[in-house]
């Protein structure tokens, strides 16, 4: 599991919401919210910015070591 899909889950269930509220606050299908969770590696990225937007975050360029 990703530190993204880490990171959405625990936000999600510190708000109390079910994969199921969360998928009809941010608009997506509870398929996409559960392929976040478990770490699929092609998504949509507008999709994936609606998700975070409730949480007030969005997708970044960030750097790393190689």
């Amino acid at each position: 599991m990703s530190n993204f899909s880490i990171f959405l889950k625990e936000r999600r269930k510190t708000v109390g919401l079910t994969q199921e509220e969360l998928a009809s606050k941010a608009g997506v299908g509870l398929r996409f919210i559960r392929d976040l969770e478990q770490g699929k590696k092609s998504l949509r990225l507008d999709k994936v910015n609606q998700v975070l937007s409730l949480f007030g975050k969005e997708v970044g360029v960030v750097d790393f070591n190689s």
